[in-house]
Parts: C-alpha cells; structure tokens; sequence
C-alpha cells in the first residue's frame, strides 16, 4: 500500500491496561515523562497501523508481541525530524521465538569464499524487513543494566541504513555540530563515535586475549563501527546514566542528533 494512503487508515486502539503493561515491563519506557509517554504511545499506534507482523515456524503474534516490540522500536524516532518516516523503507517484521542460525556467506582478499553459520537474536536488511528473537525482546525488560536491546539495535541499524549500507554514519541533518556541509558534519560524527569504538574495541581484546576486566556493553559492538553504533544506542535508549559515565562524549553526540530540540543534560 502507498505510503500516503496508509494515512487514512484508522489508528489501532491501544488499551490502557496493555498500554500500562508495557510500560511496567520495560522500565525504561515507564520511567519517561509524560509527555514522552505520550507520544510514544501516538507513533506506537502509527507503527502498528503501518507494519505488517509475521510470525516464523508457527509462532503466534499477540497484541503484547506486537506492542512490546512497537513501543521499542519507535523510541530512537520519537524526537527525530520525520518520526517514523526513518523506518518508510520497509513494512515487514519477522518475529521468531527464538534465536536464530543465519548462514553466511565472505569473499576474503585472496577472493576465497568463506561460509558459517551465525547465531543471531535479530537482524534488519537493507531496504528489506527486520527480524527479531521473542525470548530476546523479553529480555530486554531485565537487561538494560548491561545496556542490552535487541529491538533499539535492530532498528538503530535501519537509521544507519538510511544514507545506504550500515556504516556507524546515519544522515545528519543540515547544520549538525555546527558544521557548513554534509561532509563536515560527518568528519565531526566519526571523529567522535570512532575513537570511542577504537578504546572500546581496544579494551574487547584486553578482555578476550589477556584476562583483563570486560566492558559492560556488548562485545559484538567492538566488530565494527556500524556496530558499535547500534550498541551505544542500545545503552543510549535503557541506561543512560552509565552510557554517559563511561562515553560523554558519545552520549552529547547522540544528544544532539537523537533530542535535536531538547537541551543537553
């Protein structure tokens, strides 16, 4: 269906006490003020009218599926100029129970292909559907001290897909950092987010090769920077207090483009 004509398609009520339900569950949903409950309850409606749930291997998709994971996704929009026009590339959201075994697929530099298997809790394609793990979206409401969301990672990687493949870079609007062009605005973006993923990186190895004491972001941010995006955003979103600890600078960045019209604190 045209994007346009889904406008006209009447919004999906979302009963109070399922509405209360998902804010309980995932804290850091409930613990936002009002206002921002609020409209994170109008674009919830508006993502639920506009996307299509599939449930694979014969798993059901219920109202608290549904809204568990709209509710999530929508969060990383709700102050961005365009709301859920960010995710217009796309309608389908493919949820499994649980994780799933992706086969992959790489041509190395000698020009050897290398296949594997990887086991992934979610996964968004490039101008395609994402998909989830159920068990990891529940998890979700008891991870947000380790900074873990797998619905924020997933559709964090659909808004640094919005410029093309995922590259940690998602489009910057005019002016941002205070920077003339788009060109320095991303040189300013990645002369921030790329050391932070470096130290981090850096610290990964530490930890895996030497013993040394593990980051409390997930070590899969450190395989790269598209990655490491979508894990700081994940930590960015559910604990901010120890995202902003342990990456200032980082977390000014994210202000300034995720809360463009609030003031930084």
């Amino acid at each position: 269906m045209f994007k346009w004509l889904r406008r006209f398609r009447a919004l999906p009520p979302i009963p109070e006490a399922a509405w209360q339900t998902a804010l309980s569950r995932y804290a850091f949903l409930g613990d936002r003020p009002l206002a921002e409950q609020q409209r994170l309850r109008q674009l919830s409606a508006e993502f639920l009218r506009d996307k299509e749930f599939h449930g694979a291997k014969g798993f059901t998709i219920t109202n608290e599926v549904a809204l568990a994971i709209a509710a999530q996704a929508v969060l990383p929009v709700l102050h961005l100029k365009g709301g859920l026009n960010w995710y217009d590339d796309f309608v389908g959201i493919v949820v499994h129970r649980s994780e799933v075994v992706a086969k992959r697929k790489f041509v190395d530099e000698a020009q050897v292909v290398h296949e594997y298997n990887e086991v992934v809790a979610g996964e968004a394609m490039e101008r395609g559907p994402v998909m989830l793990s159920w068990d990891d979206v529940l998890a979700s409401s008891i991870t947000t001290e380790r900074g873990y969301n797998v619905v924020i990672h997933e559709f964090a990687h659909k808004i640094d897909m919005r410029s093309g493949d995922a590259n940690g870079c998602p489009p910057l609007p005019s002016g941002f950092a205070g920077k003339r062009s788009a060109r320095d605005s991303r040189t300013a973006w990645l002369a921030v987010l790329k050391p932070a993923y470096e130290d981090f990186r850096e610290k990964t190895i530490l930890a895996d090769r030497f013993g040394a004491e593990p980051p409390w972001l997930d070590a899969y941010g450190a395989t790269s920077l598209s990655e490491f995006f979508a894990v700081a955003c994940e930590a960015y979103f559910v604990n901010r207090a120890a995202f902003g600890r342990d990456f200032p600078e980082v977390l000014a960045l994210f202000d300034e483009f995720f809360l463009p019209k609030r003031p930084h604190t």
